[in-house]
């Protein structure tokens, strides 16, 4: 478990950048070393992508995005309250994993079709699903992709950029 300082540290920012991050993305706030290794990854990728020259604007609507994907597969159910960060490092299947939750949505990505029928939650099932109250996965799913591939695209853009930039970081120390 992380204290915010050891998230200052580790991403070289400042509190107030942290406390920007966690305010504009809704992230919990928690006081003491109480924030998981999942935390501090997510914040990590949030770092990394606005390095990459990813606008912060794109990345809380991919970000509104995921989540809202992740209720509609009612990942929401864990009873955490960082579950849409729960799954941020983990490193099994990577290409079936949502950019910024990490979660696995079993399906490899860009892919426009989710695996229906998935259900985490142990409680019962709402009286109408999703679709009759106006929700579909597959149309959130199509939101979200649009969003990815513009980030994906940006990134292959910026990326030798990026790598030529760290490694002439070294003539400046």
């Amino acid at each position: 478990m992380h204290a915010i300082g050891d998230i200052v540290n580790s991403l070289n920012r400042s509190v107030m950048y942290i406390k920007g991050l966690q305010s504009r993305f809704e992230l919990p706030v928690f006081q003491g070393a109480k924030y998981s290794d999942a935390y501090l990854n997510f914040l990590r990728n949030i770092v990394y992508l606005r390095i990459m020259n990813i606008g912060e604007d794109t990345l809380r609507d991919l970000w509104r995005i995921e989540k809202k994907i992740l209720c509609l597969l009612n990942l929401d159910s864990t009873g955490s309250k960082t579950w849409f960060l729960d799954a941020c490092g983990q490193t099994t299947h990577r290409k079936r994993r949502l950019l910024l939750s990490n979660s696995d949505i079993g399906v490899t990505l860009p892919s426009e079709s989710v695996q229906l029928g998935l259900n985490f939650k142990t409680q019962l099932p709402e009286f109408f699903d999703g679709r009759e109250m106006g929700e579909d996965v597959v149309r959130v799913l199509k939101q979200y992709l649009k969003i990815y591939m513009r980030i994906r695209d940006s990134i292959e853009k910026e990326a030798p950029l990026t790598r030529s930039a760290a490694r002439a970081a070294v003539r400046f120390k």
